[in-house]
């Protein structure tokens, strides 16, 4: 069995890991006094020039299949970029991405809006989470009738990533109230300039999610994403694409924070003694560091299945249930080790608390994982020999 990287893979590694070095890791002072301020850490058009300076670089569309202009990256590969991304709390990711489900529309819908996003030239939002429909997706409410040959939505979104920027949303509504997810849900791709509006929500963390409301805003027919009726499918397709690269993410971040914790234990005295001395403290980063490669393989198995063509979805579950608990461990002990400077905003270990719950709450939370887990073994289509047999 053999673990190491080729030297495509690791030549693709190291530029991204110093790209973080060199690109982003200078700009953190800046993001945290600007958030300090209640600002964007770094603005559209800062976040642009990052992405363009990679693009020259030849990263570009990292997922993003060759035909469109992507490098094609598989899943291993990907969740390998993500974790050396992961290792700066800068917002920043590569330019050249679309959505995977808009690849599922007809050719003039790809002109329209699949080919500028890769471009970079449009913004789009996912929306199918609604106040009284969250982990329960198939509780929405939101409904679309037929009018003629358009479509008339209304109804509420909520905690819409990216919704106060985007300039159109793939969202989800009930066409057909009788069958509901089971035919009766329909993806809509609507611009901003039909008439939908979005609100920013406040939250713990830098999120920036949106509420949006579609209030008789009337759609064409040639909007319709995919089959009339097919939208939960589509949603399903879209939430699965990858849960196995937030915890990828994530396993950047504990990296960071862990040498943080060694740091400060090697240069922290109290009592005449250095931290490092201290058992308590070097079982805290004992710990962190065998959880960090339990998390490490957790990710890499994922992405492996997905590469082989393997039904991914345990592994991914069990990734993204453990990444979120451990990464969630691992922060709150690095900011222990610190004491009361960890607790303030001049370090970005509190912002890095902050960022790192949401991962058990978003794309499914904990509690949904374990359903999934759970279920996944008590039906047979796994068993706890896991990816080995």
């Amino acid at each position: 069995m053999d673990f190491s990287l080729n030297d495509t893979e690791r030549d693709i590694r190291d530029w991204v890991r110093n790209f973080v070095r060199k690109e982003l890791i200078p700009l953190e002072p800046e993001v945290l006094r600007r958030e300090r301020l209640g600002q964007p850490g770094i603005t559209r058009d800062e976040l642009r020039e990052l992405q363009l300076k990679a693009k020259a670089a030849g990263f570009w569309g990292i997922q993003t299949p060759e035909a469109y202009g992507g490098m094609g990256l598989g899943a291993v590969m990907t969740a390998l970029v993500e974790g050396e991304l992961g290792y700066s709390f800068v917002p920043f990711h590569f330019g050249g991405e679309a959505d995977n489900i808009l690849y599922a529309g007809n050719e003039a819908q790809k002109e329209k809006y699949l080919l500028p996003t890769i471009a970079g030239d449009r913004i789009s939002c996912f929306a199918i989470t609604e106040p009284g429909a969250g982990s329960d997706a198939k509780a929405i409410r939101t409904s679309a009738v037929r009018d003629g040959d358009d479509w008339v939505i209304n109804g509420e979104k909520t905690f819409i990533t990216k919704g106060n920027d985007a300039d159109f949303v793939m969202v989800f509504a009930v066409t057909d109230k009788d069958k509901g997810a089971n035919g009766g849900v329909t993806c809509f791709l609507v611009d901003r300039d039909m008439g939908w509006k979005s609100e920013p929500i406040a939250t713990m963390g830098e999120w920036g999610p949106a509420a949006l409301v579609f209030d008789n805003v009337r759609v064409p027919q040639e909007n319709v994403l995919g089959e009339v009726g097919q939208g939960f499918a589509l949603a399903m397709s879209w939430i699965g694409r990858g849960r196995y690269l937030l915890p990828a993410r994530a396993l950047g971040a504990c990296v960071r924070l862990v040498e943080f914790g060694l740091d400060y234990a090697r240069t922290r005295e109290t009592f005449g003694e250095l931290l490092a001395e201290r058992q308590a403290i070097q079982w805290m980063l004992a710990d962190s560091a065998v959880e960090i490669e339990a998390l490490r393989w957790l990710v890499l198995t994922a992405a492996w299945q997905v590469d082989a063509g393997l039904d991914s979805r345990q592994g991914q579950s069990m990734a993204k249930l453990y990444g979120g608990i451990k990464a969630n461990e691992i922060v709150d002990r690095m900011l222990q080790i610190h004491g009361g400077m960890g607790y303030t905003k001049e370090l970005p270990l509190e912002r890095w608390y902050r960022e790192l719950r949401l991962l058990r709450i978003y794309e499914g939370t904990d509690e949904i994982q374990r359903r999934t887990i759970a279920r996944n073994l008590l039906k047979g289509h796994a068993n706890v020999r896991g990816a080995l047999g």
